[in-house]
């Protein structure tokens, strides 16, 4: 079982900064796959980023290319979302998951793919950005 915990988030004004991090334990260091997803209130939950542990790959939806980073951590196997320039509409829960294989590559670039893509999940943690 593989356990990921989430940290950072808090609360924002339009147009600051946060950072959240994910650290996973896993049975295996080899190359995983990690991304964040976001549930607003009253919303279905949606991909955010996505990158391949060891070789860095990313893939951010059109929502927050150019403002969010996605990175991998010091530690292996653990990431962190840089979230700058920050709308109302990013508020939310922001979960972490992870699988233990490649990122989804329909067409060979690397994707975000879908929650059932993602076989581990933390509990989330709140983004509140206020105006």
């Amino acid at each position: 079982q593989v356990r990921l915990r989430e940290s950072g988030g808090g609360s924002v004004q339009v147009g600051g900064s946060l950072n959240v991090s994910c650290v996973a334990a896993v049975y295996s260091y080899r190359r995983n796959c990690m991304a964040w997803f976001r549930q607003a209130p009253g919303k279905e939950r949606e991909g955010v980023a996505a990158i391949l542990t060891g070789d860095g790959d990313t893939f951010y939806t059109d929502a927050v290319r150019g403002r969010f980073t996605i990175a991998q951590g010091h530690e292996q196997n653990t990431m962190n979302l840089q979230m700058d320039s920050l709308k109302p509409e990013d508020a939310g829960m922001y979960y972490c998951a992870l699988r233990e294989r490649n990122c989804p590559r329909p067409n060979g670039d690397l994707a975000m793919g879908l929650q059932n893509d993602y076989t581990f999940w933390g509990q989330g943690i709140q983004v509140v950005v206020s105006s």
